[in-house]
This record gives structure tokens, C-alpha cells and sequence, in this order.
């Protein structure tokens, strides 16, 4: 069957630890389950909208995306990780137990999910960002300032992409992506103006233009034009400089994603190329009931006027 497209939402959504979360213009929906067992859902009254007008401007856009697509998403996989099968201790650690004298449950929960938001916001920072800049700096002086920050974006790339191979090996991890392709079989199948059926769904694509790995791999090659652009200097004010620049690379980064994703031609094919193939790895074929979670986290968010959702 064609993978036609008909409409171009701006509906997106996560892979998370046996569910999916789903973020429209109004709503945002979390969905999860242990196979063989019911949906779970939680709907929250906050979209990609709630923002107001000065969070679409151009560039602005981008960089309000990709904060929210950690805060929510860091907020949703803490949430999917109480439907793990885990083996509880038999004993409680001292930390434990210091965390529940010192805290109470609505404050414990605060605690981790802001440790567990700077921790989702630090680590592909110094994984993507720092250390191939202080891999670089063993370079040292010998070769011109753009051949160092291009070799920079060369370790750049190929740690992102040794990444995505380690963890696409892990068989805890290839489940969840089972569930991201769950997830754009689904938003395609919404694009095609089909019915959301498990039958329909089957058929869509699971590699997706508007992919989050996409736009991952966009910051990385504009992250190299942008930082080719400064001299070197000393390794805190390289970095300074990185962190700096980065809500820009983040900003751009996204409205060129999104042109490649609202037109179809040889150069957006081009611009596309790259991301689709990532998915490869970071995507795999949902099962049936994986496909329903899907179809429930997509129905709860679909806003009643269809255009509000336009990419």
C-alpha cells in the first residue's frame, strides 16, 4: 500500500518503557501497559500550544521544542519506568531510607524528576558537545582553526552514531524501539487520512521525516558550520562557547528540519536522507498490542479542529 501523505501534523511523539507518549496542539497523552495487561493513560491539559505566539516564531520554535522535548519526555519515562518488571529489594538502602525521612512523596517525586531532567539535559551535552571538543584539543596548535573544529565535528558525528549503534545492540532497548516505530507507523497512518486500526497502522512506514533522531543528527552537522565559524582558544572558553551557541544550532536546526519536512523535492529528499537512515537502528516493527498503545496515546490528543494540528 502507498505511504501517501495527505496532511502534515505537527502531532509528535516519544518511545518510552512500555508505552508512548504523544504531545498535540492542546493535550499531551501518556500511554502504557505491561503485555497482556490494560492501557494506562494520562492525559495532561498542556500541548504544543500552550506556549502562546511567541513560542512559534521562527527560530524561537525550535529551541522551546527541544526543551520541552526533554522536560516532557525526562517527566514521561520516569512515569513509564513504574511498569518495568523489576525485582523489589528485599532490603531498603541508607539512601533509601534517608530520602523518605527527609522527604515526602510529593517532594520526592519533585526531587527526582528535576534530578532526572538535569540529568537528561547533561549527559548528550557532554557526550555530543564537550568531550568531542576535548578530544579535539589534543590536537593542539599544528593545523588551522577550521581543520580542528571540523575534525571536532568528525568526532561529533561518529560518537552520535556509535551511540545510537551500542544502544540499538541492547536487547532492553530494542523493545522501546519497537514502540518509536509503533509510534510513526501511527502518525503516518494519521497523515494518510486512514482510519487509526491496528490493520491500517500495519501498513504505514516506520521511518518518519519529523523524527526526533532526525533533528538530533540536523544539530549535529549545524553545530559543525556554526562552531567552523570560532577561532580556538582556551578549552573554557571553547566550551563556553559551545553552550552558548547551542539554543541557536538547536533553533536552526529545527526550522531546517521542518522545511525538509513540509516539501517534497530533491533537495528536502537530500536533507531527509540522512535521518531516515538513522531510524534503521532507533526503529523496529512494533507488535499488535504495541500498535494499539500507539493508536490510544494519538486518539487523546487529535485536536477537535483539524487544522490546529497542521505542520
Amino acid at each position: 500500500m502507498s505511504n501517501k501523505v495527505c496532511k502534515r501534523t505537527s502531532i509528535a511523539g516519544q518511545a518510552l518503557i512500555e508505552g508512548i507518549l504523544m504531545r498535540g496542539p492542546k493535550k499531551t497523552a501518556i500511554v502504557c501497559r505491561k503485555p497482556g495487561e490494560d492501557m494506562v493513560v494520562k492525559v495532561e491539559p498542556t500541548g504544543t500550544m500552550s506556549h502562546g505566539a511567541w513560542a512559534r516564531l521562527p527560530v524561537i520554535r525550535g529551541v522551546v521544542s527541544f526543551w520541552d522535548s526533554m522536560k516532557f519526555g525526562m517527566s514521561a519515562l520516569m512515569y513509564s519506568a513504574d511498569f518495568m518488571e523489576e525485582e523489589e529489594a528485599e532490603t531498603q538502602s541508607r539512601f533509601d531510607a534517608w530520602l523518605e525521612r527527609t522527604f515526602d512523596s510529593e517532594k520526592l517525586e519533585k526531587v527526582m524528576m528535576g534530578l532526572a531532567l538535569v540529568f537528561g539535559i547533561a549527559i548528550p551535552i557532554v557526550l555530543f558537545i564537550l568531550l568531542p571538543t576535548y578530544l579535539a584539543g589534543f590536537l593542539g596548535n599544528s593545523l588551522p582553526s577550521v581543520v580542528r573544529n571540523l575534525i571536532e565535528g568528525g568526532f561529533r558525528i561518529c560518537i552520535f552514531l556509535a551511540f545510537l549503534y551500542v544502544t540499538s545492540r541492547q536487547k532492553d532497548v530494542h523493545r522501546t524501539y519497537m514502540f518509536h516505530g509503533a509510534e510513526h507507523k501511527t502518525i503516518a497512518c494519521y497523515e494518510a487520512g486512514l482510519e487509526l486500526t491496528v490493520d491500517n497502522v500495519r501498513t504505514r512506514s516506520r521511518l518518519h521525516p519529523r523524527c526526533g533522531t532526525s533533528f538530533l543528527f540536523m544539530v549535529m552537522l549545524i553545530s559543525i558550520l556554526f562552531f567552523s565559524l570560532f577561532s580556538w582558544s582556551n578549552v573554557w572558553v571553547r566550551t563556553a562557547t559551545r553552550l552558548a551557541m547551542l539554543p541557536v544550532v538547536a533553533g536552526v536546526s529545527y526550522e531546517i528540519n521542518r522545511f525538509a519536512g513540509r516539501h517534497d523535492n530533491w533537495l528536502t529528499g537530500l536533507l531527509r536522507a540522512p535521518g531516515l537512515a538513522l531510524q534503521r537502528m532507533t526503529t523496529a516493527e512494533p507488535t499488535d498490542d504495541m500498535m494499539e498503545v500507539a493508536i490510544e496515546a494519538m486518539n487523546r490528543v487529535i485536536p477537535e479542529n483539524e487544522d490546529e494540528d497542521n505542520w
